[in-house]
Formats: C-alpha cells, sequence, structure tokens
C-alpha cells in the first residue's frame, strides 16, 4: 500500500492531534530503520497505522480481543493497551495489510513482547520518542536511540514502568517480559 492511501485511511480513524502524531511516529520509525537496517516500508505502514484502532468504542476491542483469540488477561489492565492487538485486527480486516511482520509491529507497539523483531522494537521505540512526545526522560532515550537500539528500549520500558508504579497502576506482564528480554540482551 502506497503511503498516501494509507494515510489517507488512517485520517479518517483519527483526531487531528493524533493523527500529527502518527506522522511523527512515521518520520521516526523510518530514521530508526535506516540507522539500524530494518524494512523501511514496512516500518513506515507499521507507522502509520500503529494507532488505527486508538479511538474505537471499548465494546468493539473488548468484542475483537475475546473472538479472536487474544489474551483474556489483557482486559484486566488499562484500555490504553487493548488498541494495539485490535488495531493489528483491524487492520487487517479492513485495510487489507496481511503482512505478518507489519501486524505484529502494531499489535506489540503498547505492551512490547520478549523477542521483539526489530520492525517491533522499531515501532515502539519511535511511538515512544515521535518529535511531540514531551515528559520526563523522553530527551535521554531520544538520544540513546541514536546510538544503541536495545539501550534506548530498555530505558523507555523502564520509564514506562516506572510512570505505572507511581500511578499506582498495574503493569501488563509482557511489558515486565520485554524489559527482561532486553536487560538480557545488554548482558550478552
Amino acid at each position: 500500500m502506497e503511503r498516501e492511501k494509507a494515510l489517507q485511511l488512517v485520517k479518517e480513524q483519527l483526531t487531528e492531534h493524533r493523527y500529527q502524531h502518527t506522522i511523527g511516529v512515521m518520520e521516526t520509525a523510518l530514521t530508526l530503520a535506516k540507522l539500524y537496517g530494518a524494512d523501511e516500508k514496512k516500518a513506515e505502514l507499521a507507522a502509520i497505522f500503529h494507532d488505527y484502532a486508538k479511538f474505537r468504542p471499548k465494546d468493539e476491542m473488548k468484542e475483537i480481543i475475546t473472538s479472536q483469540g487474544y489474551p483474556q488477561d489483557l482486559l484486566e489492565y488499562n484500555a490504553e493497551l487493548w488498541h494495539a492487538p485490535t488495531g493489528a485486527y483491524l487492520v487487517e480486516k479492513e485495510a487489507g495489510i496481511t503482512d505478518r511482520e507489519i501486524l505484529d509491529a502494531i499489535r506489540y507497539h503498547t505492551s512490547g513482547r520478549a523477542g521483539m523483531t526489530l520492525l517491533e522494537m522499531v515501532i515502539y521505540l519511535a511511538d515512544y520518542i515521535e518529535p511531540g512526545r514531551h515528559f520526563p526522560g523522553v530527551e535521554e532515550v531520544r538520544e540513546l536511540a541514536k546510538e544503541n537500539l536495545n539501550r534506548a528500549l530498555v530505558k523507555s520500558v523502564q520509564n514506562t514502568i516506572l510512570f505505572l508504579l507511581k500511578k499506582n497502576q498495574k503493569v501488563y506482564p509482557d511489558t515486565f517480559y520485554t524489559y527482561n528480554d532486553l536487560v538480557n540482551k545488554l548482558e550478552d
């Protein structure tokens, strides 16, 4: 799918603010893909569609999670996590994207997972550090991303976990697994 068609499909699903975020993620993903050797076309499409389901009704997302074999424990955690797996499903059904790598990069862009592929790492990090993001710690991760993808990911996941702990929110297990897996790779 060409960039302009993908952007048009996504723009219909998002607020203007979220669409601008998507443009930032797309540009950042392309930069990271070039830097670390990921497939640039796949990075572009995954970034464009990463928030496709962000504003879908919660009932629709619950139904997709329940009916499509996604882990049911996901429903016990913050609904902010739901748009990633439901987005992967809807992008396949509504936009006709069938590439598993692209769909998995969309699926895991909020929680991460142990054993993330290079494309999944690029999308996860691009979503975290795109230029429109402004929160404590993001500048440090942006600088790390220029030098070492894994170190940048470790710091971004660490920041996310600490943020959730400070707010007394539950942390989805895949996020802990992501962190542990990335730290193990630092030690190798």
